[in-house]
């Protein structure tokens, strides 16, 4: 990849993490009004709920930016993103609830890219397909990490 496109996935990945790291540390903050939230839609289990969720936006978030297993943690991430969708801002009608709906598949679209062309040059990924080039004892291991550059 050039220089330029491993720029521009890094940015974007910083940017797509921003966003789930945002939304985790909100919920540390806040963790009574954010178990009180996912009890009102109706999920069981609103504390494990609650942990679920801040290890999945704050260990994602900084996955996201060391570009660590970028294509699983797409995978995992686009799940979360439609699932806190389809159950947080279902009320199509409402349109701010309609906004957030529709935000959520667009993250989903970002994650999609990188499940379909991994982290770039600049990420652990990437570190580990250029360590594995140098040794081709490690090359069956790294296939997938080098189609992800």
């Amino acid at each position: 990849m050039l220089k330029t496109t491993n720029a521009f996935a890094f940015i974007g990945r910083l940017l797509m993490a921003v966003m789930f790291l945002m939304s985790g540390f909100g919920k540390v903050v806040a963790p009574q009004a954010t178990m009180a939230w996912i009890a009102s839609v109706g999920l069981p289990m609103p504390t494990v709920a609650y942990a679920i969720s801040i290890i999945i936006e704050l260990g994602g978030g900084l996955l996201l930016i060391l570009g660590w297993q970028t294509r699983i943690l797409g995978a995992v991430l686009s799940v979360f993103a439609i699932a806190t969708a389809l159950i947080f801002h279902r009320n199509v009608a409402d349109p701010n609830q309609l906004f957030h709906f529709l935000k959520n598949i667009a993250i989903m679209g970002g994650l999609f890219q990188l499940i379909a062309f991994g982290a770039g040059g600049f990420s652990l990924d990437g570190r580990r397909a250029r360590a594995a080039e140098g040794n081709p004892g490690k090359a069956k291991q790294s296939a997938d990490v080098r189609a992800a550059q």
